[in-house]
């Protein structure tokens, strides 16, 4: 991705220099537009910490507008005028209830990159070489009886499926996005990537794209329904158990990790509980482990002597220390006020705080009717909530795609590699405690990212290079290919770069006797993993702006720049920055008359486009 802009822009100080048009964006109308006031109609309810609903009256396009794009990925203007024609009881309930739509969206198309020889996974390379050489076998491979190198193939399969996890979970990424694109229900896409961030799991440590295939569904069908059955089911999903190191919580030596975060993260937040209910928690869930992609209990290893949680005593299981703390006051207010300031604002008070978590107690955490009431209050629609959420990065690219009515996610450029740059690459958050939000999505340089990654979708680059068919460290991988392709031995041919066989050792200068060697392990599992995952679709984004202005029948530079506008902000910008923007597509078309330039204007609309994405009011939401 390029270190420069594209467009010339003041990004809180920095200025960026347009590489496409040769007309310069005044600093005044891009900086100005971060603070300006949301486009609110004027019967539109002002008062905030109301969930009292809105009435119909106060219903309109913007409002509409407003809904879609929080309880889902935005839409187009055909989508948000459907909404608005609703009451808004009935535009919230067919979000909200989307079990009502049915969803006929294809299950992930997987590779067959995995065998059941691959299992138990070993925790390290050299823990699977170490039981090849001590029992003969490991990964499903026997030892060599003699010969050079006889582990070779233990070193290679291991490689081979982190390789090929990752390169699957690279697809699982495109296959979810595809989903969240087209999705009749937004909203269960929308619920599922916010309960991705709140019981986060990597692939860094899970290595197993099918087990974050599995818990991506479990999210999926629990999004909307009781916390309690969620929380359950994340509590005994694999990807889970091996993030937080259940295969190591057994009787007689607890490991804490799930019970920390269980507390911390997941249900009261920090300061509701003492190191001692860690503790004790701890030895609750002791047993809970997963063979294959199938949770169990082992009762050998589970501790079912009496415990001591949250002042409770008894010879409790997970499944009842769950229950203790859904109990808690401090849990219906710790999720309820995470639910509202992801969809609502960042900004809440401590009597909304206690007003949301006795609605979702009173509803015994239910998740659809928690979130109908806050979608239909006042306080949803109050200019302190309307147009000023910072869209995170998967949002930011998934609502642009809708807006510019794709059908799919561009495979050029990546998107995985897009998101990863933003600071929100899927099945990859940072930590256990997921993303942070708000603010912390916006730096000058983020910004400038931002502005960057919509460039190279309107206009996609020419030199890419797939890298779900390049590997890491290709430099180190072509050479040790093209020497054996040479005849060389594989000793010589694995030399690290700039080393020579002068350099080493006498008892290195022939083709060495080892168990196996790791740069050569590196190759085949490279080559193997790329032979056996389905490459990414790599089309580019299928966008015809002229089209689209012809279908809104926009025959002049001011009308086409009002449709653009419409159609992607929802912050409105100044007369004069409107103007700005008319001169910009007029200079570069030659003419205001869109008729005259219709077999040119392509490239002019996209470098408009651009300008118009890079504003710093787009990323409000």
């Amino acid at each position: 991705m390029r270190n420069e802009s594209h467009a010339t822009v003041m990004i809180f100080g920095m200025t960026s220099t347009s590489l496409f048009s040769r007309t310069a964006v005044s600093v005044g109308l891009i900086g100005s537009l971060l603070c300006a006031a949301p486009a609110i109609a004027a019967d539109t309810p002002a008062t905030i910490d109301l969930l009292a609903p809105i009435s119909n009256t106060q219903w309109n396009t913007e409002t509409a507008r407003h809904l879609l794009e929080r309880a889902g990925f935005g839409g187009t203007p055909q989508q948000i005028s459907a909404l608005a024609r609703m009451t808004p009881r009935q535009a919230v309930q067919q979000l909200v209830r989307y079990q009502r739509t049915p969803d006929r969206f294809t299950p992930f198309d997987d590779s067959g990159a995995h065998d059941d020889g691959l299992e138990p996974f070993a925790s390290s390379r050299p823990a699977a070489t170490d039981l090849a050489k001590a029992t003969g076998k490991s990964l499903g491979v026997t030892v060599k009886p003699t010969g050079n190198r006889r582990a070779q193939q233990v070193a290679d399969r291991y490689l081979y499926w982190l390789r090929a996890s990752r390169l699957e979970t690279h697809r699982l990424g495109y296959w979810w996005a595809n989903r969240m694109l087209n999705t009749p229900r937004p909203l269960q896409e929308k619920l599922t990537l916010f309960w991705h961030g709140h019981f986060a799991t990597s692939e860094e440590k899970v290595r197993d794209y099918r087990k974050l295939y599995a818990q991506n569904n479990t999210l999926r069908k629990h999004a909307n329904g009781k916390f309690r059955d969620l929380l359950i089911a994340v509590a005994k999903d694999p990807a889970m158990l091996a993030y937080l190191d259940a295969g190591v919580n057994v009787k007689g030596a607890p490991n804490e990790n799930f019970a920390r975060e269980i507390m911390e993260l997941f249900t009261m937040g920090v300061g509701h509980y003492s190191e001692n209910d860690i503790k004790e928690a701890a030895r609750a869930f002791t047993g809970w482990n997963y063979d294959k992609l199938q949770f169990v209990v082992n009762p050998g290893l589970h501790d079912d002597s009496a415990k001591t949680v949250l002042g409770q005593t008894g010879r409790f299981d997970g499944v009842q220390v769950i229950d203790i703390l859904l109990a808690q006051p401090a849990t219906a207010d710790f999720i309820a006020a995470k639910l509202y300031r992801y969809f609502v604002r960042e900004d809440l008070s401590p009597t909304m705080n206690q007003a949301l978590g006795q609605l979702l107690r009173s509803s015994q955490y239910d998740i659809a009717a928690f979130m109908e009431t806050v979608l239909l209050s006042q306080d949803f629609y109050s200019p302190a909530s309307m147009a000023t959420r910072i869209k995170p990065p998967v949002e930011l690219l998934i609502s642009t795609y809708k807006k510019m009515e794709l059908r799919s996610v561009p495979g050029i450029p990546d998107f995985n590699e897009q998101t990863d740059m933003l600071g929100q690459k899927l099945f990859y958050p940072p930590n256990v405690a997921g993303w942070a939000h708000g603010r912390s999505w916006i730096t000058p340089g983020l910004l400038l990212a931002r502005a960057n990654v919509i460039y190279d979708t309107v206009f996609p680059p020419i030199d890419f290079v797939a890298p779900d068919r390049t590997p890491n460290g290709l430099y180190q991988i072509v050479p040790v290919a093209d020497k054996l392709a040479q005849g060389m031995d594989v000793t010589t041919a694995t030399l690290p770069e700039g080393k020579t066989m002068g350099d080493m050792s006498q008892s290195m200068q022939s083709d060495r006797d080892e168990d196996f060697n790791t740069r050569l392990a590196s190759y085949h599992a490279w080559r193997k993993a790329i032979e056996k995952v389905k490459p990414i679709p790599r089309d580019t984004a299928q966008l015809d702006l002229s089209r689209m202005l012809r279908q809104a029948a926009c025959r002049t530079s001011a009308q086409a720049v009002d449709h653009l506008l419409q159609r992607f902000l929802s912050v409105p910008v100044s007369a004069t920055a409107r103007q700005q923007l008319i001169d910009l597509l007029t200079q570069d078309l030659g003419t205001d008359d869109l008729t005259h330039a219709d077999s040119y204007m392509e490239d002019a609309l996209r470098n408009l486009l651009h300008v118009i994405l890079s504003m710093p009011s787009y990323q409000l939401g």
